[in-house]
């Protein structure tokens, strides 16, 4: 199990924790994500051996923001 921590541009809503937690949470691997509107950033715990950062990191710019 590995965890990160990505730092998001683009959030401005509650609405929008959940379009970046959603599109974490439904890649194969991801155990947990927590997204924080405030610090704007996700924490992801996940498994290497089945996804990567290069893929969370395409799941939340095609959920439509910017990671840093």
């Amino acid at each position: 199990m590995q965890k990160t921590k990505l730092q998001i541009s683009g959030m401005s809503c509650q609405h929008c924790v959940k379009t970046v937690k959603d599109a974490l949470t439904e890649l194969e691997g991801v155990r947990r994500a927590k997204v924080n509107l405030r610090k704007g950033e996700a924490i992801v715990h996940f498994d290497a051996d089945r996804t990567t950062t290069a893929n969370l990191t395409q799941a939340i710019t095609e959920a439509g923001f910017e990671v840093l």
